[in-house]
């Protein structure tokens, strides 16, 4: 069970020796801190009846991350959670939460919900905006020129990718290899070594729910991909050097047809809320 916030015990227990506990309930007389465990000081209080020391104390469970805490956001449909602020292997700075949204597919008419996705971006970007700001999201989401002007900017950008079910690698990078390679056109030999390379850190992993992937654009031409089966990732997997297919990519999610709507909608908001 999570828990979400301290919780309080009162007991009391008395002791002769460092080994027999008994307990009582009687109303403490003098208090001090006393370390109970390594999770911390909880108040304590003793005092001596009848030969024994009487020991009054509240054990405090330590609050974990909820829901509503500032440092996440939740993104809606699927429950995952995001993490507000990322320091990510290859970056410079850490990257702010922008918007967060979801994939799905269509299996005999019923959509599967595959993966929550969450876009990461250096704060520095929005100077670069600024012919938009005072616009609503509804004006910002079609406008191609200012995804284009976020891709071109020589910041780190970083898209987080959260499985909501297990996927086998080959599947994953198939469905995403359809909608990167109808953008390239006329691949050069640097794209097709580029894709190899992308496609080569998916063979052969089995992709469990909760696997979390990051695709992180350094700049224009240079993308990193790293893969986390237990939070954040602690190095990079491969290096993508190509400027055709980490702007393939890019449109594939934020482009006029992008593979999660909300993901781009959310986006929107976010680029209007830090473009007042």
């Amino acid at each position: 069970m999570a828990v979400t916030g301290a919780i309080s015990v009162p007991l009391w227990i008395s002791t002769s020796t460092s080994t027999k506990i008994t307990a009582f309930n009687t109303k403490s007389r003098i208090s001090y801190p006393l370390k109970l465990s390594r999770n911390g000081l909880y108040p304590l209080s003793t005092f001596d009846r009848n030969g024994q020391y009487e020991q009054h104390f509240t054990i405090k469970a330590a609050s974990s991350s909820s829901v509503g805490s500032t440092e996440y956001a939740e993104e809606p449909a699927t429950k995952v959670k995001f993490q507000r602020s990322l320091s990510l292997p290859g970056c410079s700075t850490s990257l702010s939460l922008l918007g967060t949204g979801y994939r799905e597919k269509v299996f005999a008419i019923i959509g599967v919900k595959v993966y929550a996705a969450g876009l990461y971006v250096n704060d520095s970007v929005f100077s670069r905006l600024d012919v938009w700001r005072g616009c609503s999201s509804a004006e910002i989401q079609p406008e191609t020129s200012l995804f284009n002007n976020i891709f071109e900017a020589n910041l780190e950008k970083s898209l987080r990718i959260v499985l909501v079910r297990d996927i086998d690698g080959k599947t994953f990078w198939d469905a995403l290899d359809e909608a990167i390679s109808p953008r390239i056109k006329s691949p050069t030999t640097d794209d097709k070594s580029a894709l190899s390379t992308f496609r080569g850190v998916f063979q052969g992993k089995p992709l469990k729910k909760e696997t979390s992937i990051f695709l992180t654009w350094i700049d224009p031409t240079k993308m990193l991909v790293s893969l986390s089966f237990d939070g954040m990732p602690s190095s990079v997997d491969a290096t993508i050097e190509s400027t055709n297919v980490a702007s393939a990519l890019f449109d594939v999610f934020f482009g006029g047809d992008p593979v999660s709507p909300t993901l781009k909608a959310s986006i929107a908001k976010g680029l209007e809320d830090a473009l007042k």
